[in-house]
C-alpha cells in the first residue's frame, strides 16, 4: 500500500478536525510567541516557536501535500513521482524534527530545574538556536533515503506518476535496518528519553520541595505563598502536559509498528481490515500530536491566553468599526 492512502472517513476527520481547526491555531501560536509578551524566557520561547513551526510543517506536508492532494486533486502536478517522493521525504523530516524538538525542550527544562551549574551555560537563547538548527538539519539528512525508495505506478508520455514502495523495501537488509533505525529514532528513543528526563525532574523537585518546606517551617513561613515553588509548579505542568500528550498520541503508532514486526504480517485486505484501522488510527493520532501544543499553552499559560484574546479582539474591533461607524 502506498503512503497516504486512506478511506474517506479518515480523510474527512483529518481535514475537517485537524487541518481547519488546529492548523490555523499553530500559526496563531507562532505569531503570539514571536511577539515575546508571554512572560517566557528567550530560551523557552525559541523552543516553543520551533516546535510550532515544525508541527505546522508536518500538517502542510502530511495532510495538504500528501493526503488532500492525492484524494481531492488526483493527477495534479503534485502526483508526479519526483514531487510525490519529495513530499513524503519532507513529511518524515518534519515529523522527526518535531518529535526531537520536543525531546530537547524536555531536556532543556530538566537542565534548568535539576542542573543549576549547567543551566547558566546551556539554557540560553544562543544554545537553543544551535540545538534547534542541529535537530532540523539532522532531521532532514536522516530522512533523505525516503526519497529514493519510491517508484512510479505508471508512466505516461515519459512522465512518471504517483508513488509506491519498491519491492526492495521488504527484501533488502539495508532497508530493513533503516526501517528499524527510523522507528527507533522516532518515536521509540524519544519515548524513553522523555520518560527518563521527566522522572529525574520529578525526583529532584520532590526532594527540593521537601527541603524548602522544612526550611520555611523552621522560619514560621509555612502558610505564606512561595513564588519559587509556584513557578516550579507551572513549569512542571507545562512540561508534563506537552510531553505527556506526545506519549499518549504516539502510543497507537508504536503499538502498530511492534505488532507488524512481531507478526511479520504486512498484508492489508481491505479498508475494514483491523490492521488498516490500527495503522490509520496511529497515523491520525501522531498527526494530531502536531496540533495540540497551542491548546496546551492556552490552558496553562495565563499571559498566552491574554495575548490570544488581544489578537482576536483587535481585528474584531476594526471590523465592527467599519461595519458600524461611530457617530
Amino acid at each position: 500500500m502506498r503512503f497516504g492512502q486512506c478511506d474517506y472517513i479518515s480523510v474527512v476527520f483529518l481535514c475537517k478536525s485537524i487541518l481547519l481547526l488546529l492548523n490555523a491555531a499553530n500559526f496563531v501560536a507562532i505569531v503570539i510567541l514571536s511577539r515575546g509578551n508571554c512572560g517566557l524566557s528567550g530560551c523557552i520561547t525559541r523552543y516553543l516557536i520551533s516546535m510550532n513551526v515544525t508541527d505546522l510543517l508536518v500538517i502542510i506536508t502530511a495532510v495538504i501535500l500528501n493526503r488532500i492532494s492525492g484524494i481531492y486533486f488526483p493527477g495534479s502536478f503534485l502526483s508526479i513521482t519526483p514531487l510525490c517522493s519529495l513530499s513524503i521525504a519532507l513529511t518524515y523530516a518534519a515529523r522527526v524534527s518535531s518529535v526531537w524538538l520536543t525531546v530537547m525542550f524536555t531536556f532543556d527544562r530538566f537542565v534548568a530545574i535539576c542542573c543549576q551549574k549547567l543551566k547558566i551555560k546551556y539554557c540560553t537563547e544562543k544554545t537553543a538556536a544551535v540545538v534547534i538548527g542541529t535537530v532540523c538539519v539532522l532531521g532532514c539528512l536522516t530522512n533523505i533515503p525516503w526519497y529514493f525508495i519510491h517508484e512510479p505506478i505508471y508512466v505516461v508520455d515519459n512522465v512518471p506518476w504517483y508513488c509506491r514502495l519498491k519491492d526492495i523495501r521488504y527484501t533488502s537488509l539495508f532497508w530493513t535496518a533503516y526501517d528499524w533505525f527510523d522507528r527507533l529514532l522516532t518515536p521509540c528513543a524519544p519515548f524513553l528519553l522523555i520518560l527518563l528526563f521527566n522522572a529525574l525532574t520529578v525526583r529532584h523537585i520532590l526532594a527540593a520541595s521537601r527541603a524548602r518546606r522544612r526550611l520555611r517551617t523552621d522560619k514560621g513561613r509555612e502558610n505564606q505563598t512561595d513564588p519559587e515553588m509556584e513557578s516550579r509548579r507551572k513549569s512542571i505542568i507545562s512540561l508534563f502536559t506537552i510531553s505527556g500528550s506526545f506519549i499518549l498520541l504516539w502510543m497507537t503508532y508504536v503499538i502498530q509498528f511492534l505488532h507488524v514486526r512481531i507478526t511479520d504480517d504486512y498484508n492489508i485486505k481491505s479498508f475494514s481490515d483491523p490492521k488498516f484501522i490500527l495503522q490509520e488510527s496511529g497515523n491520525m493520532l501522531q498527526l494530531l500530536s502536531s496540533c495540540t501544543n497551542t491548546f496546551i499553552y492556552a490552558a496553562i499559560q495565563k499571559k498566552f491566553r491574554e495575548e490570544l484574546k488581544n489578537a482576536l479582539h483587535c481585528p474584531m474591533k476594526h471590523i465592527t468599526e467599519i461595519i458600524i461607524p461611530r457617530k
